[in-house]
Order: structure tokens, then C-alpha cells, then sequence
């Protein structure tokens, strides 16, 4: 019988699949499809101190072996988050949540934060840097040490809970951005969020999305994830949660071999939504074939 908990900040996963941010709403949504206490956690949708309508449309294109999306956080802001959406997945989500959670200033992400941190569910505060589809915020404190760290104090400052770095692969040195995340406090790192990319409609000549750019995803980013995972881990004391590209039960062990404590899936929520179930049924048989006997024991193997 195989093992496929795993240990993410002192919460106990019955597995380390977690759908990502921005692509599982905001569980209760997926929850009319199947049971989804089957999942080690997710992350609900990236929120914002204020609604957020979004990018113009279209906000979708898509590619070889992935897609490309430039939504841009539309929210409906954390008072409503807190008031409406939690509630709701309470009702078909027994175990804690993790938040993801977007600004434009270090103030939004510290008011935003403090807020979440209350709420009884929310067991870690994925805290994101790195979104490349809004314009004055995101990705902009992910791209400088400098300012990953000071927006990781100022959370830290106000929570409690375990705050998880979520860092852009966009930037000349991820490393140099994790440790200073890490040397002001954080309790973990995800990575990696979307790459930039572009798609030209060949008809008019002109980008297919919107806001020109949007964030590349699926099957072929998984290689540049995994490296980065490889690298953040060694530099790193805490944790890391690797995603990018994530679309199979082999997928996740490879993950977890170079060095994540847990792995999320993203854009293969938005091809099939049944896919970070289907992970999740597949991983013991996965296992058993590669003869591992316990998920935590093969963390950072690779290194």
C-alpha cells in the first residue's frame, strides 16, 4: 500500500495535488462535477482588495501544447470573497484552502492578507508576484528582490498563517528572488507562474488577445518549470510548491523529485476539468510502478 501524504507548512495533504490559482475558481464550481475532497488542497481564484473586472476580451489564445490567457485577476474583491464565496465553498470543501492573493501596492497585499488570515478555512496564504496580465502591479514586484521582499514583510507582519511566495519565471535570476523572499519571511515558495507569450491572428494581422500579451501555459513550460523548481529548492531552506506545465501523475513525482513538497495543476483544469482528479487517482498506481512506497520520502531526490 502506498503513502501519498505528504507534509505542506504542518498541514497534513492526503496528496500533493493542488489545482492552481485562476483555474479552479473558487471550488464550489468544480464541486458539481465531482467530489473535491478528493484534492490535497487548492488555490482559489487570485483575490484583490478591490473588484476587478478583468482584461478587455479576447483573453484566450490558444498554441502548441498549451494556451495563452491575459484574464487579469477579475475578482470580486475580499470583503465579497470573505462574505460570499467562502461560505459557499464550505459547503463542499472539508479541508483548508489555500489563498491566493494578488495587489497593486505593498498596502493591498498586507490589507488583503490580513483579512484572509482570519478566516477559519484559509490554511496557507499564497501571496502572488507574479501575474503578467495586469499592468502597475503582479508581476512587478516579482521581477525585484528588493521588491518581493518588502511585499513578503508586510504580510508577514499582519498574518499568521504560512505565506507562500508565488514567483513570475519571467526575471534574469529566480533564485536571487526566492532567497530574498525567504530571508524576509517567507514560509515557502511556489513557482513557477505563467511565461509571456503572444499569438498574431494571421487574417488581420494583429494580436489575438486584447492586451497583446498573456501568460504561456501547459504541457511545454514544463521542462523551464521543472528547472526552476530544481534550483529554488537547492537554494532554499523552506519549501516549494513546484507547478507549470503539470498534467499527469508522473508529472507530479517528477516534480516532487526535483525538489516540490507539493504540486499544483493548472491549465489542464481548463482543457478537462476532471484532470486534477484523474492525477490524483493515478498517482498510487504511478508509484507502484516507479517503487515508490511514500510520496514525502522523494522529495528533492534529483539533487
Amino acid at each position: 500500500m502506498v503513502n501519498t501524504k505528504v507534509d505542506l507548512l504542518g498541514i497534513t495533504l492526503d496528496n500533493p495535488v493542488i489545482p492552481a490559482s485562476g483555474t479552479f475558481g473558487y471550488g464550489y464550481e468544480f464541486a458539481e462535477l465531482y467530489d473535491i475532497n478528493c484534492l490535497g488542497t487548492f488555490s482559489f481564484k487570485g483575490t484583490t482588495r478591490t473588484a476587478r473586472f478583468g482584461n478587455p476580451t479576447p483573453r484566450i489564445a490558444e498554441c502548441t501544447s498549451g494556451m495563452i490567457n491575459a484574464v487579469g485577476l477579475q475578482n470580486p474583491g475580499v470583503e465579497t470573497v470573505i462574505k460570499e464565496e467562502l461560505p459557499k465553498l464550505k459547503k463542499v470543501f472539508h479541508k483548508p484552502v489555500m489563498a491566493n492573493v494578488s495587489g497593486f501596492s505593498v498596502e493591498d497585499y498586507a490589507y488583503t492578507c490580513e483579512l484572509l488570515d482570519k478566516e477559519e478555512q484559509v490554511g496557507w496564504l499564497e501571496v502572488n508576484v507574479s501575474c503578467p496580465n495586469v499592468h502597475g502591479g503582479g508581476m512587478s514586484f516579482g521581477t525585484d528582490p528588493k521588491a518581493a521582499a518588502e511585499v513578503t514583510s508586510a504580510v508577514k507582519s499582519v498574518t499568521k498563517k504560512p505565506v507562500i511566495m508565488k514567483l513570475s519565471p519571467n526575471v534574469t535570476d529566480i533564485v536571487a528572488i526566492a532567497r530574498a523572499c525567504e530571508e524576509a519571511g517567507a514560509d515557502g515558495i511556489s513557482l513557477i507562474n505563467t511565461l509571456l507569450g503572444m499569438r498574431i491572428d494571421l487574417r488581420t494581422g494583429r494580436p489575438v488577445i486584447a492586451n497583446t500579451v498573456g501568460g504561456f501555459s501547459g504541457p511545454a513550460i514544463f521542462p523551464v518549470a521543472l528547472q526552476m523548481v530544481y534550483r529554488v529548492s537547492k537554494a532554499v531552506s523552506v519549501p516549494v510548491v513546484g507547478m507549470g506545465g503539470v498534467s499527469s501523475a508522473e508529472d507530479v513525482i517528477e516534480m516532487m523529485m526535483a525538489g516540490a513538497s507539493a504540486v499544483e495543476v493548472g491549465a489542464a483544469n481548463l482543457t478537462d476539468p476532471f484532470a486534477s482528479k484523474r492525477i490524483v487517482e493515478a498517482l498510487p498506481a504511478a508509484m507502484e510502478k516507479y517503487g515508490i512506497a511514500s510520496l514525502a520520502e522523494i522529495v528533492g531526490r534529483a539533487h
